[in-house]
């Protein structure tokens, strides 16, 4: 097991990293404030390990809860959200009962949001199961839900108690969710960390087909560069906004195309390619960084052109998005392999340049 920490004061916490930790309770035992949880999990993730989940806590005289959300980013909604509300309202669970969040992306933003919500903040857990939430949506405490003008609208940075990245569920993932999650992977790399952009592009293929060596190694290091921007900027004033690398042309994927219709990594790999010719044509990156970004994304089984919503509704959708100013659309945009910035000067007329020529 690795474990890394989030260093945010007394409300640091840290992330553990291995195979076969949901069968370990005492990782999770000692963040609980009374033995009573309720597990939050989805009916794909559910018949795979909840029973281990919910089996293990008991052995230890946990009373546990459940409920089992529809899954799919199409469910990131109010009325699924409420689904989580009602659970806990019929059991009467109190503050001190501790939501668990077993699942990926949806579920991690869900049940955080949940935490934040009931009863005005209750402790959670973060237990993700895609390669897409152990390195990046279960740290940093983001929490949402979308709405059909935007996705990740509505929701309250809140922190988990633990992360808990077992290793082992990637061994049922299927193949295109493991690509979505090798996208936030590879920011990393585009972002801050140059080496290890180059370790990608060195051993891409052992982390497809889902060598545990590399994929710890992997899953380690996009954990440190997140955590090390969470602990610098956790309410994303300033640093941690570079993490949002091709997000802005990504959600508008998304949202146009209705949630779901694209992975969310799928979308953002799309939106890196935009955001990297957006650079390429501001005169900041060559087209030799352009060619190594797009092989890099091709060989993870990444798309790297976008739908052809039109550059005139990827603008209206992108209007919507949390980095908007003062009327302004901040983009993140790059000055190099591994060196983002945040950029709020790019002409209309450019960036819809750049989306028209990275669109299918």
């Amino acid at each position: 097991m690795r474990t890394l920490n989030v260093a945010l004061g007394e409300r640091s916490y840290p992330i553990h990293i291995g195979r076969g930790l949901l069968a370990d309770p005492a990782l999770i035992l000692p963040f609980l404030k009374t033995p009573r949880v309720a597990i939050v999990t989805n009916d794909v993730v559910a018949p795979l390990y909840l029973e281990t989940l919910q089996a293990a806590l008991r052995e230890h005289g946990v009373r546990v809860h459940a409920v089992i959300l529809p899954d799919g980013e199409v469910h990131k909604d109010w009325p699924t959200l409420n689904l989580i509300f009602d659970m806990l309202l019929a059991e009467r669970c109190e503050r001190s009962t501790t939501l668990l969040a077993l699942g990926g992306g949806v579920i991690g933003d869900m049940t955080g949001f949940a935490a934040a919500t009931y009863q005005r903040g209750v402790p959670f857990v973060q237990i993700p199961t895609t390669l897409l939430s152990q390195v990046d949506s279960s740290v940093g405490g983001k929490t949402a839900i979308n709405h059909p003008l935007g996705k990740n609208m509505i929701g309250a940075f809140y922190q988990p108690k633990l992360v808990l990245a077992d290793t082992g569920t990637l061994d049922t993932l299927p193949a295109r969710e493991l690509a979505a999650g090798l996208a936030e992977v590879i920011k990393y790399g585009l972002i801050r960390d140059p080496q290890f952009f180059e370790w990608l592009e060195s051993n891409i293929e052992r982390l497809v087909a889902r060598e545990p060596e590399a994929l710890a190694f992997a899953i380690e290091r996009s954990c440190a560069n997140k955590a090390e921007v969470v602990a610098a900027d956790e309410t994303e004033q300033g640093e941690r906004a570079l993490l949002n690398l091709g997000h802005t042309f990504g959600h508008a994927i998304e949202t146009g195309m209705g949630y779901g219709a694209w992975l969310h990594g799928e979308a953002v790999a799309a939106g890196t390619m935009m955001a990297a010719e957006l650079s390429q044509r501001l005169g900041w990156i060559g087209a030799d960084d352009v060619a190594r970004i797009e092989a890099l994304h091709r060989r993870a089984g990444l798309p790297v052109h976008g739908p052809q919503l039109g550059a005139a509704r990827y603008l209206e959708l992108m209007a919507h998005d949390k980095k908007v100013e003062a009327g302004r659309l901040r983009l993140i945009l790059l000055r190099g392999i591994g060196r983002a910035v945040i950029h709020a000067d790019a002409t209309q007329e450019a960036i819809a340049a750049a989306i028209e020529a990275r669109c299918a």
